[in-house]
């Protein structure tokens, strides 16, 4: 049975026929749960695979990057973000909506460059200094931190320079069920990261890591310096202690310290 306590997503369940199961399991992200008279409870979970939706960002594209990096550069069109793609081992990747009707799959976050500015005045950066970390995993989340909405950070670039922009979104990554392989870091402590989306001030978009950036929360960071912090390396598992409750169906029951 799939082990439901390492599932962390939003989940429903979906009550089928025998003869619809095989067309289910192979259509949809989804695992069998148990049989009853003929019937499969099948589990599903909504945590994105491959593709995720993104609010729709209005914004350019460098349009070489329509032409295989071929032609046509220095000049740009107007399109619409839609959709994020995480593939492990690779740059975040986005899917867009062009002007003409044309849909593009699968773009860096360096062919994109804010709305309201001309290519002429917005530096081309390299997809590296833009993005420090590639994917860790297929599985993703991305969310929207209320908290952070609207707020500005800088980041620290690899060419040792400050990059100053406003919150987008988060996007995670994790591994998603003990019965599948882990081949990733994303659980493991001093290996993970997120990428918070900026909105560039020079006009390029950014994805970077915690461990990156310094936000500027007006009310609240109020003191300039860069902290000296160290990678935390801890699990922090709270049942691995030697306890145990007392075995009878008392409501409250009490805690027990084992002994050697």
């Amino acid at each position: 049975m799939t082990n439901f306590n390492r599932i962390k997503f939003k989940k429903k369940f979906l009550w089928l026929r025998e003869k619809d199961v095989e067309r289910v399991m192979n259509e949809s992200n989804v695992y069998k749960f148990c049989v009853e008279k003929k019937f499969f409870l099948i589990y599903i979970f909504t945590m994105s695979f491959l593709n995720s939706s993104l609010p729709a960002l209005y914004c350019k594209i460098r349009k070489e990057y329509l032409y295989d990096l071929r032609k046509h550069h220095g000049e740009s069109e107007d399109c619409v973000i839609f959709g994020l793609t995480s593939i492990q081992g690779r740059g975040l990747l986005f899917n867009i909506m062009l002007e003409n009707g044309a849909c593009f799959w699968r773009l860096p976050i360096a062919a994109f460059f804010s709305k309201s500015m001309e290519r002429k005045d917005v530096p081309d950066m390299p997809n590296d200094l833009l993005q420090l970390w590639n994917c860790f995993n297929y599985y993703h989340s991305v969310n929207h931190f209320s908290f952070l909405l609207g707020q500005r950070a800088k980041y620290f670039g690899k060419d040792k320079k400050l990059y100053s922009g406003e919150y987008l979104f988060t996007v995670d990554w994790c591994h998603p069920d003990a019965n599948i392989l882990d081949t990733d870091h994303s659980e493991i402590p001093q290996e993970h990261k997120c990428a918070h989306v900026l909105e560039l001030d020079n006009g390029n978009f950014a994805a970077q890591p915690n461990n990156r950036l310094l936000w500027n929360i007006n009310s609240f960071t109020t003191r300039n310096e860069v902290p000296d912090y160290k990678v935390q390396t801890n699990d922090w598992n709270v049942e691995n202690k030697d306890w145990t409750t007392e075995d009878t169906d008392k409501f409250f029951y009490e805690i027990i310290e084992k002994k050697d």
